[in-house]
C-alpha cells in the first residue's frame, strides 16, 4: 500500500453542518487533499466564511457555500443539484449536521423530541436519499456522524442518543443495500470533541488539548477529520457498514468487575 491509497484528490464532497466544529474540520481536510467541497449549514453567512477561508488558503480544492436546512427536503434536493451543476458530480457525502439540548426524558416535549430526531436522523435520510443517484454513478462514499451516545446511551439526552443509535443502524442497513451499487456507507461515533459547542458547555478549548497524549477522553475536530478522510479514501475499500468509535481512552470503570 502506498500513500496514494489515502488520497481522495479529484473528488467532490458535500459536508453538512460544516460552519464550525467537526464539519468545518472535515471540509478543510478534504479541500487540503484536493477535493472540491460544498460547505452547507442553515446560515449562509456562517458557511460563506468557511468557504472564503478555504478559497483564500493554499488548499488545492475548491469550496462552495450553500445554505441548507437538512430537515427541508426541497432544500436538500437543491443542495445536491447545485453541487452537481457546479462540480459535475458527487463522490462523498458527509452527514454531519446535528443538534441537541439537555433535558430529562420526562421534560422533553413532543416538539423537542421531533426536532432533535428530525435534524439528526431524518436529515441524514433526506441527504443520503437525495444524493443516492449521483453517489451510485461511478461508486461513492457516505460517512455518517453518530456519537458514542448512540452506542452507550446518554442521560438527559435520550432524544439525541436514540436518533444517533438509529443513524448507526441505518449505516449498517444501507451499507448492505448499497454495496451492490459500489457505494460504501460507514459511520463515525465520536466521544467528547473540543468543538465550540463543547467549549460553551464544558469550558474546554482545543488549545488546551495535547493531541500527542494517548490517555485522554476528549479529542479534536481534526482527529475526526482524519477518520473521515480515511473512510472516503481507497484505503478503506474493505470497510462497509461499519461504525468507528473515536472516544479516546476507554473508561473501564463503566463496566462491572469480573
Amino acid at each position: 500500500m502506498t500513500d496514494t491509497q489515502f488520497s481522495i484528490d479529484g473528488s467532490t464532497a458535500i459536508v453538512t453542518g460544516s460552519s464550525s466544529g467537526i464539519g468545518k474540520a472535515i471540509a478543510e481536510r478534504f479541500a487540503a487533499d484536493g477535493l472540491d467541497v460544498v460547505i452547507c449549514s442553515r446560515e449562509q453567512d456562517n458557511v460563506d466564511a468557511v468557504a472564503e477561508s478555504i478559497t483564500e488558503s493554499d488548499r488545492p480544492g475548491s469550496a462552495l457555500a450553500v445554505e441548507c436546512d437538512v430537515t427541508d427536503r426541497d432544500a436538500v434536493e437543491a443542495l445536491v443539484e447545485t453541487t452537481v451543476e457546479e462540480f459535475g458530480g458527487l463522490d462523498v457525502l458527509v452527514n454531519n449536521a446535528g443538534a441537541s439540548f439537555m433535558a430529562n426524558f420526562d421534560g422533553i416535549s413532543p416538539n423537542g423530541w421531533a426536532t432533535i430526531v428530525d435534524i439528526n436522523l431524518t436529515g441524514t435520510y433526506h441527504c443520503t436519499q437525495a444524493a443516492g443517484e449521483y453517489l451510485k454513478d461511478g461508486g461513492g462514499s457516505v460517512i455518517n456522524l453518530s456519537s458514542e451516545a448512540g452506542q452507550d446511551g446518554a442521560p438527559y439526552m435520550s432524544h439525541y442518543a436514540a436518533a444517533k443509535a438509529a443513524v448507526i443502524n441505518l449505516t449498517t442497513t444501507l451499507g448492505h443495500e448499497w454495496a451492490s451499487d459500489d457505494v460504501r456507507v460507514n459511520c463515525i461515533a465520536p466521544g467528547y470533541v473540543a468543538t465550540p459547542g463543547v467549549e460553551s458547555q464544558m469550558g474546554v478549548t482545543a488549545d488546551e488539548i495535547d493531541r500527542d497524549t494517548v490517555d485522554r477522553t476528549i479529542g479534536l475536530s481534526e482527529e475526526i477529520a482524519d477518520i473521515a478522510q480515511f473512510l472516503a479514501s481507497p484505503a478503506a475499500s474493505y470497510i462497509v457498514g461499519e461504525t468507528i468509535r473515536a472516544a479516546g481512552a476507554p473508561d473501564l470503570m463503566k463496566s462491572p468487575n469480573q
